[in-house]
């Protein structure tokens, strides 16, 4: 095989291994049908702010045979809201919710997962809608989503019903995940917790580095080659 073929082939190898193994693994479901991957998928959730009259706190669950089962705990509440019922009992980082707003969970490939927000009152509302009867919370990269926040969100997050699947944003920008607690009558306003999730890209592997390495050094024997002759 000659050398410059070799470089094209190495060359074409590298891209490829390297845009793959920057990539996140796809989520087959992450939405309001539940949360599953193909692979393992590490994710990265934010807190964004909260809007409930009651001390909540945000988990992941395992999910088997419809029972859910807490897994971890991402955010927690140290009370109800920022100063009472002002801003809709708006609860923000650094007040309501301690630390830094941030955290990391991976979820493990081909099992079933899903949100649950415990309200510590009425039982855990969960982001799957048949865990509860009813659709609790949306998923969506939609504008209007994320204009809300900051904001009295009632009316926009209670017209937010049609968001059921973050899937697509996940790993483009993030998702945004906001719940209903079914407190005020199950009110449906889905605004009384707000957090943003993201997939983690990958680590470049290192078998990407060896033929990247490997890439390198036929292209430098290439070159010299040409300066030989």
């Amino acid at each position: 095989m000659n050398t410059k073929l070799l470089s094209a082939l190495v060359a074409t190898a590298t891209a490829t291994a390297l845009l793959g193994a920057g990539a996140p693994a796809q989520a087959f479901s992450f939405g309001t049908g539940g949360i599953t991957f193909e692979q393992d998928t590490s994710v990265k959730f934010k807190f964004q702010e909260s809007h409930g009259g009651y001390t909540s706190s945000l988990g992941i669950y395992s999910v088997k045979d419809s029972v859910a089962s807490l897994v971890s705990t991402l955010f927690a509440e140290t009370k109800s809201s920022d100063n009472g019922s002002e801003n809709e009992w708006k609860g923000s980082l650094g007040n309501t919710v301690l630390g830094s707003g941030s955290a990391v969970f991976t979820f493990l490939a081909n099992q079933v997962y899903t949100l649950g927000l415990d309200s510590g009152w009425g039982g855990t509302v969960y982001s799957t809608s048949a865990l509860n009867g009813s659709q609790q919370a949306v998923f969506g990269g939609a504008s209007p989503l994320w204009n809300a926040l900051g904001k009295e969100t009632t009316n926009i997050f209670q017209a937010a019903g049609q968001f059921t699947d973050g899937t697509g944003s996940l790993s483009n920008g993030g998702t945004l995940i906001s719940f209903d607690d079914r407190g005020n009558g199950n009110d449906a306003d889905f605004q009384d917790f707000t957090v943003s999730a993201e997939a983690v890209p990958e680590p470049i592997t290192m078998t990407g580095l060896a033929l990247g390495f490997a890439g390198l050094v036929a292209a430098r024997r290439r070159r010299a080659s040409k300066t030989a002759s």
